[in-house]
């Protein structure tokens, strides 16, 4: 994959990296990490990694090799939940 020269910090992005071949079916196996650049400089990526929206994995700070990424998009920020409306049935 052709990777970019530039990434500013603070762009929120997924990256896709591959793992190898699952050993039972041979398949290709990847992992994808969300989250917001801190650095980049072509040869690893330094992301702060996004907390699992339902509270299962806390946000962490995590290296990424290049030679590792098979994708790479940006990706918008999360919608803030909604505020619950008003109770009118007084």
């Amino acid at each position: 994959m052709r990777l970019p020269a530039a990434i500013p910090a603070g762009a929120r992005l997924v990256v896709r990296i591959a793992q190898g071949s699952d050993p039972e079916d041979g398949r290709p196996k990847f992992r994808d990490y969300v989250g917001h650049v801190v650095d980049w400089d072509g040869h690893r990526l330094i992301l702060d990694r996004d907390p699992a929206a339902n509270g299962s994995r806390p946000g962490e700070r995590v290296t990424l090799p290049a030679e590792d990424m098979v994708a790479l998009k940006p990706v918008p920020e999360r919608r803030s939940p909604r505020p619950a409306p008003p109770d009118l049935s007084r």
